[in-house]
This record gives structure tokens, C-alpha cells and sequence, in this order.
């Protein structure tokens, strides 16, 4: 019988030790995070023997339509066969660089690409919005002899001069507004009047403003009026000004102490409902928050131990109400991080590294339409988009 009473107290004090540790498990991790499965079937296969390569950009319309950017001058000699003088095979042709998708994958409508424009980027990346349907494309070649192009279709004129621009254009693709101009030189973090590899951009259309992650050769965010292209302000790193920024390259990466200045590329900018500005810090392995002045928040890191191309690629905010999540694409580990958006906790991720549906390796981009549903854009090796069902 003593034994018997020993075995049912060591029982309750199993139990009692259990419900102490799920008590103690912080609510936000307890978090029930959106579950996706992947559609095989999205998109369709691309018409007029086109074939996409890097894909950079992504945006979803207001119609539930999906634009993705990508880049024709990358694509290698061999995936462009029929596109060479003369055709080394029957397949492909390098597809224009702006493509709209429905939801069922097919192609609705696509313009741009090398000389559609004047100071058309030579390496197209990111693309956005804005409320009256207007197209912002950034750009980040920097100078030199085509080390960033594998076999390129359309041989830009001039290799020394870097993307250093952003180009507003009608939804019919003429140009509206170009902020900085296509240049040679080091970076320059505090000459507002051109740009230096501007990944991507926000357009915050009640105040007439257009926030530009300006990351790839420098490292800051710049604001410029939508309109007129006007400069307003910008920022570093924990809200550095512009006249603190090095226009060296960053130091080695501390994997033990956050980084003083954006050790870059920064390929993501996003504003929250409630008015805060998320930028990401690529090899940094973080997330900053800002107020739209500039005034730092916090931060938010991920994986620091993370070398190479780093774990903080692009964020994007879940569809609800109270934007909830943050999801942050981690392009080196393959994987998108579900963050609680208040205070930076992670509730799960989405996915694994590697090249099967579903998978990702060098995950660029992410976007959600009004169903919940989520697109992906991947850049080389696996150079596609794919689609992911909401399913609980």
C-alpha cells in the first residue's frame, strides 16, 4: 500500500510539474500561426516560349492579381537557347520583366525590360503599388564588367554606371517621376540627389511620401515626396542621420553584438497600419522598427549566428486587422519567419530549405491577396514564384 501511495505521489507531482511548465510558456508562443499548402499548379506555364529567371519583386494588386518583377538579363545563355544569334535550341526567350498573374496563374498582362524606358534598371529589383495604380521599380547593378550579368540578352551600353535610381511609372508604363539617375562612383550615403542600389520602396499615399530601403551600395532609408520627387528626410541604422552613415564597407559581421551602421543589402521596406517602419538588415540578420520620422524602436534579430547572405531578407504583415504577424523571408536558411509583430517572438516558421514544391532556397519575397492565400518569389538557383493555399 506505501508503495502504491509513493507511485500515485510521484504521479501528481509529475502532473503538478507539467501543468507548471505549460503555464509558464509565454501566450504569444502558444500562438496558433497560419498553415499553407503549396498549389503545383500556379502558375501556368508561361506563353510565347518565355521563361523567367531571378524574380526580385512581387506585388498584389487590388484585384487579388499578382505582379512579380524579374530579370531578363540574367538568364543564362543556355535557359535563353532560342533568344541567340543564332538559336543554340528551341527553348527560351527571356520573358519582359514586369508579368501579371490571376489566381489561377495566367498571364494577364506584362511590359518592361531592357530600353522600354530610358534609365530602365540593368538589374531590376523590387516593385510596388501605389494608391492611384502606379508602378515604382528600383535597381540594383552596381558598375563593373558585368560580373552581376550571367549571359545577358541585352547588353547594356554603358557597364560602368550602377543602378542609382527609382522610376515612377503610369500603369500604362510611361514615366511619371525618376528620383536619382544612373551613375558611377563609391556610394554616397549624403548625396540625396541620386540613389545607390534601391531595392525597394514604400509609397505612403495619404502623405504624398515614398520611403526607399537605398541598400545595395548604400545604407539608409531615404524619403522623397511621391509627387514631385522632392527630398524630405532619412536615416541609418538606430536612427543614425545621414551625415554619421560610412561610405566604406561594413565592418566583419559580429555574430555576439548587433551592428552599429546597416551592414546591408537592405531589400525590404514596409509601413504598418499603425504607422511604423519595418526595414530589414540583410547580413545584419535583423529587422528595425522606426517611427516615420526616423526615430528608432527596436529591433528584431534573427538567427545572428547566420553568415554568408544573411537571415533577414524582406518582411511583409499578415492580412488581419491588427497585423499580427511579421513574416520575414530568411533566403539563406530557406525559410519564412512568423513573428509576433509587437515584440518580435517567433511562432513558427514556413518551409525548408531546398528545391521540391514548397521549399525554398533564396526566398526574396512574399505577399498575401485578400483570401489569405501567399505568393513566393525565389531568386537564383531556384528562380521561380510559387503559390501557397491557406488551409487553416
Amino acid at each position: 500500500m506505501d508503495r502504491m501511495r509513493g507511485k500515485f505521489a510521484f504521479a501528481q507531482w509529475i502532473l503538478l510539474c507539467c501543468f507548471s511548465a505549460a503555464a509558464i510558456i509565454p501566450a504569444a508562443q502558444a500562438q496558433a500561426i497560419p498553415h499553407f499548402k503549396v498549389d503545383p499548379t500556379w502558375p501556368k506555364q508561361l506563353p510565347n516560349n518565355w521563361m523567367m529567371f531571378n524574380a526580385p519583386g512581387m506585388v498584389v494588386d487590388k484585384s487579388d492579381h499578382i505582379w512579380v518583377i524579374q530579370r531578363p538579363r540574367q538568364m543564362p545563355g543556355a535557359d535563353a537557347a532560342a533568344a541567340q544569334t543564332p538559336p543554340t535550341g528551341e527553348c527560351c526567350v527571356p520573358a519582359p520583366s514586369v508579368i501579371e498573374f490571376d489566381s489561377q496563374g495566367n498571364v494577364v498582362k506584362s511590359w518592361g525590360g531592357p530600353n522600354f524606358v530610358p534609365d530602365w534598371p540593368i538589374l531590376e529589383h523590387g516593385l510596388t503599388i501605389d494608391g492611384d495604380g502606379n508602378f515604382w521599380v528600383g535597381g540594383n547593378y552596381e558598375q563593373g564588367p558585368g560580373a552581376q550579368l550571367a549571359a545577358p540578352i541585352a547588353k547594356p551600353k554603358d557597364l560602368s554606371l550602377a543602378d542609382r535610381q527609382v522610376l515612377k511609372l503610369s500603369p500604362e508604363g510611361k514615366v511619371l517621376l525618376e528620383i536619382g539617375h544612373p551613375a558611377s562612383g563609391p556610394a554616397n550615403n549624403q548625396d540625396t540627389t541620386m540613389l545607390g542600389g534601391p531595392a525597394e520602396v514604400f509609397v505612403d499615399d495619404a502623405a504624398h511620401e515614398v520611403y526607399i530601403a537605398d541598400g545595395y551600395m548604400n545604407r539608409r532609408v531615404v524619403v522623397y515626396d511621391s509627387k514631385n520627387g522632392t527630398f524630405k528626410r532619412g536615416w541609418g541604422a538606430y536612427g543614425m542621420p545621414l551625415s554619421g552613415i560610412d561610405n566604406g564597407k561594413p565592418p566583419a559581421h559580429d555574430t555576439a553584438t548587433p551592428d552599429k551602421e546597416f551592414r546591408g543589402p537592405m531589400d525590404s521596406i514596409d509601413i504598418s497600419d499603425d504607422g511604423l517602419v519595418y526595414v530589414t538588415d540583410r547580413t545584419g540578420d535583423r529587422v528595425q522598427v522606426f517611427t516615420k520620422e526616423g526615430k528608432f524602436q527596436k529591433e528584431f534579430v534573427i538567427l545572428p549566428k547566420t553568415l554568408g547572405t544573411g537571415s533577414a531578407w524582406t518582411t511583409t504583415f499578415s492580412r488581419d486587422k491588427q497585423q499580427k504577424y511579421l513574416y520575414v523571408c530568411d533566403g539563406f536558411n530557406g525559410l519564412i519567419h512568423v513573428l509576433n509583430r509587437q515584440d518580435g517572438t517567433e511562432l513558427g516558421t514556413i518551409g525548408h530549405k531546398g528545391p521540391n514544391a514548397g521549399q525554398f532556397n533564396q526566398i526574396e519575397k512574399i505577399v498575401f491577396d485578400s483570401h489569405g492565400n501567399m505568393y513566393t518569389t525565389e531568386v537564383a538557383p531556384n528562380s521561380r514564384i510559387q503559390k501557397f493555399v491557406r488551409v487553416k
